[in-house]
């Protein structure tokens, strides 16, 4: 792979494609971390784009607006700097060589992306920039006020306290930080998973892989039943043996796992 260069004033990077079998495609990417950490530089970012430009497609990493300590760039900050980057792939696309658009995210920034395609489809604040040819979710986070876990995950969960961050309370907390305030009747572009079939009709694509001891699956698995819902071409797994944030840790097998699978499931777009 060429080396990564910097786009937009440092606020996205591109990674050009090497040979592989998602030759063609491009893939808006958008790293994890709460709505208020994270940069270009950790593995969810680098080492996935990389990951995905080794096999052929064209990455562009965004460093999104991050909520500051002083309460400012929420909502929806983050969500315009998605649609900036965006709005520049779909532009140079012709140049890149890339004829399929992909967009695809971590955590919260599998939230952005969920939201940010929710914008596209015409919800406020809406865009009418082009749809992705399809999505790809990593254990995203798309609702405030998450709902408790089944039997089988209470039980993995109390299994492993380590794994068990994602409490109720806690995404609660980190909405309101991303919102700055309130959460009630917060944007579908915010808190995705609040939206309806009729809200998803025309939502492209799209594959999920959550994480197996993560409560953040909840959500997740809730927002892939809605776009089933909708007749949204929809694949949704978990990678076994996983704790949330497994794309943040490319030394261990889930990484690259997920990455196989999501690529195979671009190659066939």
């Amino acid at each position: 792979m060429t080396s990564p260069r910097s786009l937009l004033d440092g606020f996205a990077r591109l990674y050009p494609a090497s040979d592989g079998p998602l030759h063609g495609s491009a893939l808006l990417w958008a790293h994890g971390g709460g709505f208020v950490h994270g940069d270009l530089d950790m593995p969810e970012a680098d080492a996935v784009a990389r990951a995905f430009a080794d096999r052929g497609a064209t990455v562009v990493s965004v460093d999104y607006a991050l909520v500051g300590d002083d309460g400012s760039r929420t909502f929806p900050a983050g969500s315009d700097d998605i649609l900036t980057g965006w709005a520049w792939l779909v532009e140079h696309a012709p140049e890149l060589g890339a004829e399929r658009l992909f967009a695809g995210g971590t955590s919260a920034g599998g939230n952005l992306i969920a939201g940010t395609v929710l914008r596209l489809l015409g919800h406020a604040p809406a865009s009418d920039l082009p749809l992705p040819n399809g999505v790809f979710l990593a254990y995203p986070t798309m609702l405030a006020v998450q709902p408790a876990p089944d039997a089988e995950l209470r039980a993995a969960l109390d299994a492993n306290p380590d794994a068990d961050v994602f409490t109720p309370a806690a995404v609660l907390a980190m909405y309101e930080t991303y919102l700055g305030g309130d959460v009630t009747d917060a944007p579908l572009a915010a808190v995705p998973g609040r939206a309806t079939p009729a809200d998803v009709a025309g939502f492209p694509p799209t594959i999920m892989v959550n994480g197996h001891v993560d409560e953040l699956r909840m959500s997740g698995e809730l927002f892939a039943r809605t776009l089933a819902d909708a007749g949204v071409d929809i694949d949704v797994s978990f990678e076994p043996g996983t704790a949330h944030g497994h794309l943040n840790r490319p030394e261990e097998p889930g990484f690259g796992r997920t990455i196989e699978r999501v690529a195979g499931w671009m190659a066939r777009r």
